[in-house]
C-alpha cells in the first residue's frame, strides 16, 4: 500500500459512466444443472457492497470469510463490504470446522460470513469448554436452517444471525433484520415499492405455474406456499447469463399477471406469514409429489435433524414402479458414538410427520456429496435409486408389520418393484 501511486486512477480504467455495464461474471454453484455465467454489473457489486452496513456493521469489525472468493457471498458481500465500511477482512484459504473458532479467538472476529451447511458443521464438533469464549456479534448469510439455527445459538451464544436471502444473478433480495428463526426476511409496504414480488402458485406435476382461464397466473393466499416471482423492471433489472440467451430466456416468464409482462423466475417455494415474514420452502426441483401431496425436503430434513443419532440427512424422491410421483428417501450420516435404530426412527416419523411424508427409504453414508459452496447435491442420489445390488452401502426400508426400518434386501427389493410389497401401501395409513 505505500508503495501504491498518489496520482489519480488513470482514465482508461475508470472510463465506465454506466452502473449496468458488466463487471464480472460469477458462476452459479450448479446445484438444479450445469453451472451458468452469470453476468454482475456494477449497479449488483454496489447494492451488494451494502449488506454488512445494512445490518449495522462499522469501520471497527473484524468480518471472518471461510468462503471461496467466487462465491457472490465472499465476494460481492465479503470483500466489497469491508471496502464499503473500511473494516478489517481475514481470509481463510479453505474452511475448517476444527479451526473456526480458534480462529476467531486468534484475529479478535466480530462478524463471520456463512452459507449452506457450514453452521451445521459447527454444531457437528464436539463440545469444549470455552465455545462461548470469543467477541463474534454477528454472522451474516444464508441457508440456516431451524433446528440447526436453535442449536447453533445455544452452543455458542447470542449471536445475532442475519439470514439474506438472493442469488447471484437475481433481481431480489430479502433480509432478516430482526432475527427471526426460519424467516429469510420480512416484506413491508416500503419493501413492496422497491421490489414486485410475487408468489404464485405452483403444479409439481407439471413442473410450471399453474394458470387461469386466461393464462394468466394465481396468487396464493397467505401463509401458502407458491413460486417466487420478481418482476424485471427499471428497479429490478435482470442482466442474465453470459453466452446463449436461451440461457437466460429460460429464467425468465412472461405474461405472468398481464400480456408482455416479464418476471425473473427464481426457482424457489417460499410462504409469506400473517406477520410478513418471508419463509424459505424448497427448491422447485427438490420439492416432490407422493400419493397426490406436495413433499417439501426441507421441511423433512429438519424433522428428521431431530433424531439424536443422526448428524446430518439429505432428503429426495426416488420413481417406485407402479407407483405414480416419488417416494420419499433420505441420505442419512450417524453420529460416530451412535448407531442407527430403526425402531426409533420408525417411531420419529409416525409422530412427526404425515403418512405422505415419511421417507419410505433411508440409505447411511460415511459423508454427504456437497458442491463447493456447502449446498447438498441430491442429483445422483436420485439417479441411483434404492436397489440394494447397485448400492454398497447399507439401505433401509419402512415397514410398518414391524414398525420399524428394516434392511432393504434384494428380495424385499424385488416384491417393491413387482407390486407384491403390500407394506409400501400401508405405509399411507400408518
Amino acid at each position: 500500500m505505500q508503495k501504491a501511486s498518489r496520482e489519480p486512477v488513470p482514465a482508461e480504467r475508470r472510463s465506465v459512466r454506466c452502473l449496468r455495464t458488466p463487471t464480472l461474471y460469477i458462476f452459479t454453484s450448479g446445484t438444479t444443472g450445469l453451472p451458468k455465467a452469470a453476468v454482475i454489473t456494477h449497479l449488483q457489486a454496489l447494492k451488494a457492497a451494502g449488506g454488512f452496513w445494512v445490518y449495522g456493521a462499522t469501520g471497527s469489525d473484524v468480518i471472518y470469510t471461510p468462503l471461496p472468493l467466487y462465491h457472490s457471498a465472499a465476494s460481492l458481500v465479503g470483500i466489497g463490504g469491508t471496502i464499503e465500511l473500511g473494516a478489517t477482512c481475514v481470509l481463510k484459504k479453505k474452511f475448517s470446522a476444527s479451526q473456526f473458532w480458534h480462529d476467531c479467538r486468534k484475529h479478535n472476529v466480530t462478524i463471520f460470513q456463512y452459507i449452506g451447511e457450514l453452521c451445521r458443521y459447527l454444531c457437528n464438533q464436539p463440545m469444549v469448554e470455552n465455545e462461548k469464549d470469543h467477541r463474534v456479534h454477528m454472522g451474516v448469510g444464508n441457508g440456516l436452517r431451524q433446528d440447526v439455527w436453535r442449536e447453533f445459538l445455544r452452543r455458542f451464544g447470542d449471536i445475532r444471525m442475519c439470514e439474506i436471502y438472493g442469488s447471484t444473478e437475481g433481481n431480489l433480495c430479502f433480509m432478516n433484520h430482526i432475527g427471526k428463526i426460519g424467516a429469510v426476511g420480512r416484506s413491508n409496504f416500503f419493501y413492496k415499492l422497491i421490489f414486485k414480488y410475487d408468489l404464485v402458485k405452483y403444479d409439481l406435476v407439471r413442473e410450471e405455474p399453474v394458470r387461469d382461464h386466461s393464462g394468466f397466473c394465481q396468487h396464493v393466499q397467505k401463509g401458502e406456499t407458491g413460486l417466487l416471482l420478481s418482476k424485471i423492471c427499471s428497479q429490478s433489472p435482470f442482466f442474465g447469463y453470459a453466452g446463449s440467451k436461451q440461457l437466460t430466456e429460460k429464467k425468465i416468464l412472461r405474461d405472468v399477471f398481464v400480456k408482455g409482462d416479464a418476471y425473473f423466475n427464481t426457482g424457489d417455494l417460499m410462504a409469506e406469514d400473517e406477520d410478513d415474514f418471508i419463509c424459505f420452502r424448497d427448491r422447485v426441483g427438490d420439492t416432490f409429489r407422493w400419493k397426490g401431496e406436495n413433499v417439501a425436503t426441507t421441511e423433512v430434513t429438519e424433522i428428521l435433524g431431530l433424531v439424536d443419532f443422526i448428524q446430518e440427512a439429505n432428503v429426495y424422491g426416488v420413481q417406485v414402479p407402479g407407483n405414480e410421483g416419488r417416494a420419499g428417501m433420505a441420505a442419512v450420516i450417524v453420529r460416530p458414538e451412535c448407531r442407527f435404530d430403526g425402531k426409533k426412527l420408525f417411531s420419529h416419523v409416525l409422530r412427526e410427520l404425515p403418512s405422505y411424508a415419511r421417507p419410505l427409504f433411508i440409505r447411511l453414508q460415511e459423508s454427504l456429496e456437497m458442491t463447493s459452496t456447502f449446498k447438498q447435491q441430491k442429483f445422483s442420489l436420485v439417479e441411483s435409486g434404492f436397489d440394494p445390488c447397485s448400492i454398497s452401502e447399507p439401505l433401509f426400508f419402512l415397514d410398518c408389520t414391524e414398525k420399524s426400518y428394516i434392511p432393504l434386501t434384494s428380495s424385499i427389493y424385488d416384491s417393491i418393484v413387482s407390486g407384491q410389497k403390500k407394506t409400501l401401501k400401508d405405509t399411507l395409513y400408518i
